[in-house]
């Protein structure tokens, strides 16, 4: 029986204290899809993240969990600002604000048209989802104005020291590399330890990413999971 396109309205909707355990990444070898189906409720998002996996789809398919092998992250201390760009930030050519209109960036990144793409994977249900997660917290923007207008930004979640990125965009040249290292450099002045980029790409590259194998992330996922519970036990005593 062929899985229903998008959310399945009859699976349970989980909130964001609700888990669901998907399949073990390490079992899918040379293969990044782990599993089809279910919904984007905050549990099941935030379960997917803590276990290494992300939706990725287009509309008119089911959801597919991906979990890449090798990941693109960048670790702290390793973030790269080019002189060019030091430059603009010193500057202030861009004013840079964080969660301020989170709905601007995700709408933005949605309808960018990107080369070689017939479509987009952030779909309507996929922007409903991640703005709920941004107004429980865990998802946030930074944004890049340039003479009052939105001119680029990006989205993410974190979860202990682990920053998810999800997306960015840029109308004006310079803008969403200006939020987007903005934001790195905030997370990493605030603990956090590494930046999953996901997917290899050179322009994260140029910005510090490196690629490690599925296995060394999902172990440095793990400890990041088990360390911020303890700090969740330890704040609650």
């Amino acid at each position: 029986m062929p899985l229903k396109s998008g959310p399945d309205p009859n699976f349970p909707y989980l909130s964001g204290d609700e888990r669901f355990l998907f399949p073990t990444p390490e079992k899918a070898k040379h293969n990044s899809i782990i599993a089809w189906g279910g919904n984007l409720s905050p549990g099941m998002l935030l379960s997917a993240y803590e276990q290494g996996l992300f939706p990725w789809y287009s509309d008119g398919e089911p959801i597919v969990w991906h979990s890449p092998d090798p990941r693109l992250v960048i670790f702290r201390g390793k973030l790269h600002v080019s002189r060019s760009m030091e430059k603009v930030l010193k500057q202030n050519k861009f004013a840079v604000t964080l969660d301020k209109d989170f709905s601007g960036v995700i709408g933005a990144c949605s309808s960018l048209e990107r080369p070689g793409q017939g479509g987009t994977w952030i779909t309507s249900d996929m922007i409903n989802a991640y703005t709920e997660l941004h107004r429980l917290g865990w998802a946030h923007s930074a944004e890049a104005w340039l003479e009052g207008e939105l001119a680029g930004g990006c989205y993410g979640l974190r979860l202990g020291n682990f920053f998810f990125g999800e997306s960015m965009f840029t109308y004006k040249s310079n803008a969403s590399k200006a939020a987007f290292l903005t934001l790195a450099r905030l997370l990493f002045d605030d603990g956090v330890t590494l930046i999953d980029c996901q997917q290899p790409s050179r322009h994260l590259k140029s910005l510090g990413a490196e690629e490690i194998n599925r296995e060394d992330y999902l172990t440095l996922l793990r400890e990041n999971n088990k360390a911020a519970g303890e700090t969740e036990r330890l704040g609650s005593l």
